[in-house]
């Protein structure tokens, strides 16, 4: 059993910036692919940036490529996500996910095996 602790949710200006971490415990991150999600209310989970396992591959959204970077620290069991130059539609509940040896860092929502509960981002014009 992995769980998942984020931190670092805030409210920012547009064009501010925020970094999101996500530490984990009970097993060691660098067999699982990583992901940050994140969800307004009434509508789906969407995916934002995943990390894939051994080899930290990454993957973005469209929506969200050039403004935030994810990266992993193995050693400390943490995930991060940068995240400059933000915008009000970036407003979100942002969650941290894993999946054990997932083979793209594409996660899907149905494929995460371990949530965290989330931080909430509020990003004012």
């Amino acid at each position: 059993q992995v769980q998942l602790e984020e931190s670092g949710g805030g409210m920012v200006q547009a064009g501010g910036s925020l970094t999101l971490s996500c530490t984990a415990s009970g097993a060691p991150l660098v067999s699982y692919t990583m992901a940050w999600f994140r969800q307004v209310p009434g509508k789906e989970r969407e995916f934002v940036a995943g990390s894939r396992y051994l080899t930290s591959s990454t993957t973005y959204a469209d929506t969200v490529k050039g403004r935030f970077t994810i990266s992993r620290d193995n050693a400390k069991n943490t995930v991060y996500l940068q995240m400059i130059n933000l915008k009000p539609e970036d407003t979100a509940v942002y969650y941290c996910a894993a999946s054990l040896y997932y083979s793209t860092s594409t996660l899907t929502p149905n494929a995460v095996m371990f949530w965290g509960k989330g931080t909430l981002v509020t990003v004012s014009s």
